[in-house]
């Protein structure tokens, strides 16, 4: 087969998505640089503070810009967090409280949160602080309107979790669209309960974002989407005001919340990500597509669809067997920067209970942005590939992954 002609014919069929991408680039990038005028970013937000960051200029700057592009009350934004799970987690202990109920209305959430909610049993976990928690399904890939408000009417659910990407699951990502209707059905029947989204993965994909359509905080990583592969590690909560203080008492001491957590010199490091963030994500869409667009040529299912709705970054292959799942990976880590020589296996790692194989030949570790490709070892045998922080960078990446899984097929004919 003929992988150049493959690749320019599917890049002719994806035209009309790429400009798309790129009417949304323009009006986020256009948010971003409105931010970063309003706010006054000059060189002195460049400079660190140590020990308790008292009177962090930067700090504070970054917290405003992510105020102004998420259209919320207040923000945290810290290197503290040390990845997406960690800045849920911290954000649902400081919202919960003992006997509280947390209700996921998207099913079962990703495999990392299991432990922290308790359905995988841990000490630390918010069950062993005698937090309930329950779990109401998807129905064809919306939310089971029905069902939440017949819950909502019976008891009184504190957190309202909603997680917009599909984590390892085989559903499709939540729609903004999706996200704004249900608000509107539980804010008109509990109005006191607190929506929280896991926006993971999905920011600057679409051209509004989670509080803008009623939820009352969303959490996210930035070494995905919004630190555009520079930011280092960190994570942020956007949301209303009196919930970001609780969630900052948590991460922090109360008392002292949003007031101390040093910045350390990496105030222009998150600048730089949030300000190129909305080019990269446009980047990784346009992988995403064609990966999509070629893969289905392929004989493979794929989602979404390269002319489908786009709601993340992610992009699921079905391979139906282990072999092609593994040798996919492997192909993207041989078209990586980093570690291409590194030879990709399958293996146990925290927070998963079935082994996993991962492609991420990264300059951050794990960073979801940069082109990369994992999925747990178990059937229907799905690939999650998400980022690339070029396209042309990406498009070799994938180039590198279908020519591997041709060959390694071509082997064992």
């Amino acid at each position: 087969m003929d992988i150049d002609s493959l690749f320019l014919d599917c890049e002719n069929d994806v035209r009309e998505q790429f400009l798309k991408v790129d009417a949304i680039k323009r009006k986020n990038s256009c948010k971003v640089l409105e931010a970063f005028i309003k706010e006054g970013v000059s060189d002195s937000c460049f400079n660190q503070t140590t020990g308790y960051g008292y009177d962090d200029l930067g700090r504070e700057v970054i917290e405003k810009i992510f105020c102004d592009i998420f259209k919320s009350e207040d923000a945290l934004v810290r290197s503290q967090f040390i990845s997406g799970t960690h800045a849920l987690t911290v954000t649902l202990f400081g919202l919960l409280r003992p006997n509280d109920l947390l209700l996921s209305i998207t099913g079962r959430p990703y495999d990392t949160l299991h432990e922290v909610i308790g359905i995988v049993d841990n000490p630390s976990s918010l069950k062993s602080f005698n937090v309930k928690y329950d779990e109401i399904d998807l129905v064809d890939n919306d939310f089971d309107y029905e069902e939440i408000e017949k819950y909502l009417k019976e008891r009184f659910v504190k957190v309202v979790h909603i997680q917009r990407s599909k984590g390892y699951s085989t559903r499709e990502s939540i729609a903004i669209s999706k996200v704004e209707k249900v608000c509107k059905l539980i804010k008109k029947i509990s109005p006191d309960s607190i929506i929280m989204v896991d926006n993971c993965y999905c920011e600057f994909v679409s051209e509004v974002e989670p509080i803008e359509v009623g939820c009352d905080v969303a959490v996210g990583s930035l070494i995905k989407n919004l630190g555009a592969g520079i930011a280092p590690n960190g994570g942020y909560v956007v949301g209303r005001k009196d919930l970001i203080n609780l969630v900052a008492e948590r991460l922090t001491a109360p008392g002292e919340g949003k007031e101390v957590g040093p910045t350390l010199g990496i105030n222009k490091s998150f600048l730089q990500g949030i300000y190129f963030a909305p080019l990269v994500v446009s980047e990784a869409l346009k992988i995403a597509i064609l990966t999509s667009r070629v893969m289905e040529r392929l004989g493979y299912k794929v989602s979404p669809r390269y002319d489908e709705e786009r709601v993340d970054i992610v992009q699921n292959i079905i391979f139906g067997n282990r072999n092609d799942l593994i040798n996919y990976c492997r192909g993207i880590q041989s078209g990586s920067a980093i570690d291409s020589k590194a030879l990709v296996l399958e293996s146990d790692m925290p927070g998963y209970k079935d082994k996993i194989v991962m492609a991420s030949g990264s300059f951050i570790q794990g960073s979801s942005i940069e082109l990369s490709c994992d999925g747990p070892v178990r059937t229907p045998y799905i690939a999650y590939q998400q980022g690339g922080l070029s396209y042309e960078y990406g498009r070799y990446g994938v180039m590198k992954a279908v020519n591997y899984l041709l060959d390694k097929k071509d082997c064992k004919n």
